[in-house]
Order: structure tokens, then sequence, then C-alpha cells
């Protein structure tokens, strides 16, 4: 069966639901950041949300449409953690129970999360897509409600969610930077945008040592490749057909940072936004940083989605930068 994408007027929808269980996140503008990449930098902070992470919308939307027999069933996800946490937060504001496979090197403090919030955590294989494997196999026999990370129009509505207050708070933003994994979140962003002004862009970004998602998008066909960032809210090793669709459709560009530019941008976050965020939630600001040309004197807002860092991963961050150096530039 092919999946249709949301329209806006379903975003439109899923933003009275998400409102009920979560406020809307600050849109700030950063000086600090402004003042190194040349731009006018707006951080939309979905590292406040609850579980840290912009894909808690998605869920909330998307549990509270549940079938009653859905509901009964219980839901099962694979994720690395974030798609987990959103998954098993919304799952026990409605009551629902849910299972969440994640890799068996999974970041501790998301799976303490998931654990915390009620959900059954099953750890299975080395990455994400071997997860996934097991998730779906578990969800054929168990009869679980399987709530995929890309492939759910009700997410990927949920998730537009950020473009929509972005858009409302600054209507004059000219550019939308999203991290992508699968690519709801940058999907949701396109959604909304082309809704109310074309002329907006949105960029795309992706690890260069995980770039299924953007080498399936250039080539426009699905591409498997190779995934091995430290970005784990990056990281899959096959791109996701609903998103895909539609990113090829309304995707401005789509660019790769490399994983060694990732520590600066989680640094130069701290520095200026006052904020912990893991290095998938800087790699918007990589981007900018690397596009600081192309985005000189433009309005710009980055989602900046992920507060999920280890004090392990944090102290690995703050040995590879020094502090209050000015960022490399590309070249």
């Amino acid at each position: 069966m092919t999946l249709e994408p949301p329209r806006f007027t379903d975003v439109l929808a899923a933003r009275g639901r998400v409102r009920q269980h979560l406020d809307p996140t600050p849109l700030r503008r950063s000086a600090g950041l402004s003042a190194f990449t040349g731009a006018d930098i707006w951080v939309k902070h979905e590292n406040f949300l609850p579980t840290g992470a912009f894909k808690v919308r998605g869920g909330v939307n998307l549990m509270s449409q549940l079938s009653r027999l859905e509901r009964q069933r219980g839901v099962i996800a694979a994720s690395t953690g974030n798609h987990g946490q959103s998954v098993a937060y919304a799952a026990k504001l409605f009551g629902v129970s849910a299972v969440v496979c994640a890799p068996a090197g999974a970041n501790r403090l998301k799976v303490a999360g998931m654990e915390e919030l009620g959900a059954e955590v099953v750890l299975h294989g080395a990455d994400f897509d071997e997860a996934r494997e097991h998730c779906e196999r578990l969800a054929r026999v168990h009869g679980y409600r399987y709530v995929h990370s890309g492939n759910e129009p009700l997410l990927i509505a949920g998730v537009g969610t950020i473009a929509l207050e972005m858009l409302e708070a600054r209507p004059d933003l000219e550019v939308l930077i999203v991290p992508v994994g699968g690519g709801s979140g940058a999907a949701g962003a396109c959604i909304v945008a082309d809704a109310i002004d074309p002329a907006i862009e949105v960029i795309g970004v992706q690890s260069a040592q995980a770039p299924a998602a953007y080498r399936s998008w250039r080539q426009g066909a699905h591409v498997e490749s190779a995934s091995e960032t430290i970005a784990e809210g990056l990281a899959t090793r096959v791109a996701f057909d609903l998103p895909q669709r539609i990113l090829r459709e309304r995707l401005t560009d789509f660019v790769l940072v490399d994983d060694d530019r990732l520590p600066e941008a989680v640094v130069l976050m701290l520095e200026h936004t006052r904020t912990l965020v893991e290095p998938a939630g800087a790699a918007p600001l990589a981007a900018a940083l690397a596009l600081r040309d192309r985005l000189r004197g433009r309005r710009v807002g980055l989602v900046c989605s992920g507060a999920n860092i280890t004090p392990e991963q944090l102290r690995d961050v703050l040995a590879a930068t020094t502090p209050g150096a000015p960022p490399a530039r590309e070249g």
C-alpha cells in the first residue's frame, strides 16, 4: 500500500492535538551564532521538549489517532533513542503499552528514558537497521501496531508543527535547516514552508558518515549506505520511502557534514545558547557554518533537536575541540 503524504491541513490539525500535551518551544535569536555564521540565526529549541527531541510531536499526534483495537494491541517501534522516547512518552499519555527495539550499544540515557516512561526496551543488533528488522519480526509475531520512524503520515504531520511554530513566530525566516535521519522532520518542514511561502528554503543535513538519506535524495532512488556516525539521531543505513517522496519534490537542498565538525557545533551551541545538545542536535549549526557564504545576511532558522548527550559523549566532544576558538572554515 502506498502511503499518502500529509497535507498542510493535516499539520494544522496536528497542531491542535499536540498543543493539548506539549507547549510550543522557544525560537530565540543567537547573537553569537549570527556573528560566527554571518547570517541572522534563530534557534528553535526542540531540545526543551520533555524527551529532548522533536519526534515527540509526531508520537503524540499519531498515538491520539490510533483506533481502539490498535491501542489494545499495543505499539512497537525501532529507534536509536529519540523516536523510541517519543513513542514511549505518547504511549504513556494515552495508556498504550509500548515496546521499543534499540541497538545493543544505544545511548544509555535514551534507553533509561524509554524505560522510565514505561516502555519495554529490547536491545538487539549492532545498529538501527538491525534493531528495525528485529522490531518488524516482533510486530508480525505479536500483532503489535508498528510505528515506523519515517513512513507514518501522522508522525510527519506532527513534526511539521515545528516549522509552523517557527514561521508563525518569525514569518520573515528565509531558510530552515533541519537534521535528517529518516527525514520526517525535514519532510514536515517542506510541507509547511511550501504552503506558507514557497520561496522559503528548506535544507536538510545529515552526517557524511551515515549518508543514506542524502544519497537516496541525490540519486532519486533508494541507496543503502554505511552508518558509522557519532550522531545516532542521524544514523540509518537505508532511506525511508514516504519522507523521500516529499523531500524529492520539495526540499531545496541537502548537505553532508563530517563527524569531525559536529563536536565544534556542540560546543558552540553550549557557549552561545547555553544549552546542551547531542551531535545530531548540533548538525544544523554545523551545516550553517559550512554554508556561511551562501547564508550570509539571510535570516536562518536552525532546528535544534536532541538534548540526550551522555557525560561520556560530552567529555569526548570537549576533548575534540578548543572552547572559544573560531570555527573551522570549509576548504
